[in-house]
């Protein structure tokens, strides 16, 4: 056959391709955002609420069947109940997780009391595709939401971080997405070579507020001059890239670690109570792949 031929059904195909592709459901599924093929997919974990009334135990038998992985104020705040469930959302048309924090009583588990937090995380507990090791490429993609009028703190309000389990530098997050009240808030991307953070990138937080987020992050996890990270957050209606960061080589790793480990929820200082009030975050579609580096 001829070349000429071979050129007019490769056309073909491409525009079928291309056709199918734009006449997809968007508000079915998440529009991808990492361009990894999915033969290079190694591992997947996923965590989605079902509406069935057992987040606790929806949430555990994924992130650590037998163990507990939530880190809510329940102790302090027992006639609330449980601070995570599930509700419907109309625009993502299914259930999903909602995060309550309450400016009191609520409390870091009881422990800390200058602070209060409502998180989901992996640990050691945890399945191994939760747990990233040196050498590993892993992409972290989820949704959230922040109310319309979303209160930060001028001292922090972290909704997830990326952190090491062992190590002499475990106690500082090496990524966090940290919301903070300015002129106007701003929202962080937060990172920690070792022990002292400083800001990669920071957005207006406006943009954010009342809608849902994807996230996606895709981190390398390697000692400098084999780490790297990538995220990129945007409207999810409207497909708009409200941030987006990218560094090829970057220290993604920290001293002694045995693994890192992903958090997500709300993280927040009471030292800056008269700028809060009572929140929920919505959370959806949390995604974990580890992919062939």
């Amino acid at each position: 056959m001829s070349n000429k031929f071979f050129k007019i059904l490769f056309i073909s195909v491409f525009s079928i391709f291309v056709s199918c592709q734009e006449s997809d459901d968007s508000s079915s599924s998440i529009i991808p955002i990492v361009d990894e093929p999915i033969d290079t997919i190694i591992s997947e974990i996923e965590l989605n609420a079902l509406g069935k009334n057992n987040t606790y135990s929806l949430i555990n038998n994924v992130f650590a069947p037998g163990y507990s992985v939530i880190e809510a104020p329940d102790c302090s705040h027992p006639e609330f109940g449980e601070h995570i469930d599930e509700i419907y959302d109309t625009s993502l048309k299914k259930y999903v997780f909602r995060f309550f924090i309450h400016t009191t009583p609520d409390n870091d588990r009881c422990i800390n009391f200058d602070r209060q937090r409502n998180e989901i995380k992996a640990y050691d507990k945890s399945p191994s595709g939760l747990k990233g090791i040196q050498g590993e490429k892993v992409n972290y993609s989820w949704k959230f939401k922040l109310s319309d009028d979303f209160k930060s703190s001028s001292k922090f309000t972290h909704i997830h971080q990326i952190k090491a389990v062992g190590g002499t530098e475990e106690s500082m997050p090496l990524i966090t997405f940290t919301t903070r009240k300015g002129t106007p808030d701003k929202l962080e991307l937060r990172y920690s070579e070792n022990t002292s953070q400083i800001t990669l990138i920071e957005v207006d937080l406006e943009p954010f507020k009342g809608n849902w987020i994807e996230a996606s992050e895709t981190i390398v996890y390697g000692e400098q001059g084999k780490g790297t990270y990538k995220v990129t957050l945007r409207d999810y209606s409207s497909k708009s890239v409200l941030l987006n960061y990218e560094n090829l080589d970057i220290r993604m790793w920290k001293t002694e670690a045995q693994f890192m480990r992903p958090k997500w929820g709300i993280y927040r200082s009471l030292l800056d109570d008269e700028n809060l009030k009572d929140e929920t975050i919505l959370f959806s579609d949390f995604n974990i792949k580890e992919i062939k580096n």
